[in-house]
């Protein structure tokens, strides 16, 4: 009898570090490094998420292999390419190069060494493949065409694969510096977010404003070829040869110095990205099309930082001909190359098989969870009163009473979400209707800025009903239109007319039934919850359906910004202790924010003295 084999993947040492264990294509546990950490998009060699992955070996089980999603003397190539072939200027990049090579080639050998001590069970997957991998070994259909976005791996930043039963087939590849992802970074660094994590904020600026720069951008930046390829005018750029993605030329193009993070958001902001969102969707939607037929294919899988960019990823459902099915890996960033790495090095396993219709990524719960008596033993410790409700429906309707009464609340239960997006298990919940329910969320829980919607979780069976295709999206990565009936009276358009400028105003002043989780544009990530693999969020939702006959919650990730979504139940106290939450709703155990003793509420009362 063949003994089972069982492969740790890791990510590391450039951001969103992680570690996943599978064994053939079963997936056991995924995490990221940053969980743990409470260090936002931690780039370092994941020590507690390997740790995690590790203690959910079954017992006496011991791992096979460790697979690392990228190959670490490919990219020290690139680089040394790169600074070389780029002197004068590229000399500024030297200083970067020096300390990724004194991490690649002299730390993470030790490092990958500690976890199994031999080389020969070490395995080191193309950073594009792994993403490939992470993708298509995951899908619920046997053959796909597979299209990887991202800023750059070793070398390559666009792939093209076909994969079938006998695995992953390159068909296409665009190189570095040509990168779609490095690409819409250059306008986040414009439009004064952050690379590598304010991207999505770009796309949520997006829609406020209008693509008056797009033509601009594909005479001057872009050359856009029918088959999706294209060649960027590096003229516009840096990041191929210093620290900044962004060129002086840049600037002169659009007439704008770059906007500091703190200054005002103009509707000029607005226009450029929803200029730059307009030409990455062009340019995805043909290179989607390109592997589609380079396949021969009708099924479709992404995976790659681009594919988080929903906006894009819903342009596909409606207007790629030819595409009957879509799949995108829920943890598409660096931290999905660490299960993609272990999946492809599983891949011979005796256990390893198309799985047709079936969800492998578990809705995504593949991080840690938490026993009541961990739970209770957190709370003691914080000096919190709570109260335990051992019946699972007098729960979720105890929550669904305090939502529908205006309460918000943090949800702790189960194992966490792999992946950018909390989908229910750490999430934020709140009653969906209403502008002072944004307000609210925004400002006092999760200090952000105004502008900035939330997403909806809808109950599969009623999506329809609220909002226009595409309405199957179980992970939070496609983007659908309220239908017009519960649109409000004004439009973003007659708020323009009005005279209103820059995001909060016009936020604002846009109406709809369902403020809290719609954008400017109608627009919302939709996560959809089938009844059939309810989570107890969504036993949370079906109660408050119930009551109040509204099928959908306003659902963010139980974080505040600039920290990652909690882990812990001592994270989630935190949370609930430092934020104007009204209810944590964790592990069998209700803690209300009335029911605490007084310092709990002094804290608070000083708290919202130091925010005004």
């Amino acid at each position: 009898m063949t003994m089972p084999r069982y492969t740790l993947g890791i990510s590391s040492h450039f951001h969103d570090s992680a570690a996943a264990l599978v064994q053939g294509n079963s997936i056991l546990a995924a995490a990221q490094e940053e969980r743990f950490t409470r260090q936002k998009a931690d780039w370092r060699f994941p020590t507690e998420a390997i740790a995690y992955c590790l203690s959910q070996l079954p017992e006496g089980a011991a791992l096979d292999r460790v697979a690392y999603y990228e190959d670490p003397g490919l990219k020290l190539r690139r680089m040394l390419d790169v600074a070389q072939t780029r002197l004068p200027t590229g000399a500024r990049l030297w200083p970067r190069m020096i300390e990724t090579l004194r991490s690649l080639a002299n730390e993470l050998p030790v490092q990958l060494r500690k976890v199994v001590d031999d080389t020969d069970r070490i395995v080191f997957v193309p950073h594009h493949r792994s993403h490939a991998a992470s993708a298509f070994y995951t899908a619920p259909f046997a053959e796909a065409a597979v299209l990887v976005l991202d800023g750059v791996g070793e070398y390559s930043t666009t792939t093209l694969w076909s994969g079938n039963s006998s695995g992953l087939r390159a068909e296409a590849e665009i190189g570095f510096p040509q990168s779609l992802g490095l690409f819409y970074s250059a306008f986040t660094q414009y439009c004064g977010f952050k690379v590598n994590s304010g991207e999505y904020k770009l796309m949520g600026l997006a829609p406020f404003g209008a693509p008056e720069f797009r033509q601009n951008i594909l005479d001057e930046m872009m050359d856009l070829r029918p088959d999706g390829s294209f060649a960027l005018n590096m003229a516009y750029f840096d990041y191929d040869k210093g620290l900044s993605t962004t060129s002086p030329l840049f600037e002169m193009l659009f007439g704008q110095p770059q906007r500091r993070e703190s200054e005002r958001i103009t509707q000029f902001h607005m226009n450029i990205a929803a200029s730059a969102q307009a030409v990455l969707e062009e340019a995805v939607l043909t290179l989607a099309k390109t592997a589609l037929h380079r396949a021969q294919s009708a099924n479709l899988c992404l995976a790659g930082g681009v594919a988080l960019n929903c906006v894009a990823n819903s342009r596909l459902i409606r207007d790629l001909p030819g595409l009957e099915s879509l799949w995108i890996q829920p943890a598409s960033g660096d931290a999905g190359g660490a299960l993609g790495a272990a999946l492809e090095a599983a891949r011979g396993d005796s256990s390893t098989g198309a799985r047709i219709g079936y969800d492998s990524m578990a809705g995504g719960f593949l991080g840690p969870q938490f026993s009541d008596a961990e739970i209770c033993t957190a709370l003691d410790r914080a000096g919190l009163v709570y109260e335990r409700v051992p019946d699972p429906v007098i729960y979720a309707e105890t929550v669904a009473q305090a939502l529908a009464q205006g309460q918000i609340v943090g949800h702790f239960h189960g194992r966490m979400e792999f992946g950018p997006r909390a989908l229910g298990n750490r999430s934020i919940l709140a009653d969906p209707r209403g502008k002072d329910t944004l307000s609210r969320v925004n400002k006092s829980i999760k200090f952000r800025e105004d502008w900035r919607p939330f997403a909806p979780m809808v109950l599969a069976d009623q999506a329809s009903r609220y909002f226009e295709e595409p309405t199957d999206s179980p992970y939070m990565l496609l983007v659908a239109q309220l239908r017009p009936e519960y649109c409000g009276a004004t439009t973003l358009s007659e708020a323009r007319r009005l005279g209103l400028h820059g995001p909060m105003q016009l936020q604002n002043a846009v109406t709809s039934d369902f403020a809290a989780v719609t954008h400017v544009d109608s627009s919302a990530r939709l996560q959809t919850v089938d009844p059939g693999t309810f989570t107890r969020a969504g036993a949370i939702l079906a109660a408050f359906h119930a009551i109040t006959g509204c099928p959908m919650l306003l659902n963010t990730s139980f974080n505040v910004r600039g920290e990652p979504i909690v882990c812990s139940p001592k994270d989630a106290i935190d949370c609930f202790l430092n934020t104007h939450l009204d209810l944590l709703a964790i592990g069998g155990m209700l803690v209300r924010k009335s029911a605490q003793p007084d310092w709990v509420h002094q804290k608070i009362g000083r708290m919202h003295f130091d925010a005004d």
